[in-house]
């Protein structure tokens, strides 16, 4: 006696096990991060150009995201001395890395929720952000506001005038 093939399970069993399979892994192939803040003083900028950025696409979600800049790299309009001040309140000699991880990221625009640490502080972040995907290459971008106090870092100073509390970043990955 041969057994019964039911094709309507045998297909459906194809079908999630290749969706398990089809998932691309991409990296990042740039990143621009500027970190804004107030003082009295006058307002100011850090910039930075480096990071690593490693996920994978399954139909239209991100998942595993990874993402790390080393704290050292974000460098200022005012020169060398607010760069130095900076990467002191980041602890950047303890803590080299920013990094985030999140679980999934959706296609277009959505807020993302994951673990933010910076200065050797992680906390549970969530903030806006929108992803385009063009062709195989995938464009992440958020901007968030967060508050220097809240990662246990000192504001930044010179001659007893801080910098604002209030920083915000903004981020934009190419990836592929």
């Amino acid at each position: 006696m041969k057994p019964k093939v039911n094709l309507k399970r045998l297909m459906l069993v194809f079908v999630f096990f290749a969706g398990l399979f089809s998932a691309q892994n991409i990296t990042g192939k740039s990143v621009k991060i500027t970190v804004s803040g107030t003082s009295p003083m006058h307002d100011w900028s850090m910039t930075s150009s480096s990071g690593d950025f490693s996920a994978s696409v399954n139909g239209n979600i991100i998942n595993n995201v990874k993402f790390s800049t080393p704290a050292a790299q974000l460098k200022s309009t005012k020169g060398k001395m607010m760069d130095n001040k900076a990467h002191k309140a980041l602890k950047s000699d303890k803590n080299p890395n920013i990094t985030f991880t999140a679980s999934s990221l959706n296609f277009g625009k959505s807020t993302l929720a994951g673990k933010l640490t910076i200065a050797g502080a992680t906390k549970d972040v969530n903030f806006p952000v929108t992803v385009v995907k063009n062709g195989n290459s995938y464009t992440i971008s958020g901007t968030e506001s967060i508050l220097l106090s809240s990662f246990n870092m000192e504001r930044p100073g010179f001659m007893g005038v801080k910098t604002g509390d209030g920083v915000t970043i903004a981020v934009t990955i190419n990836a592929n």
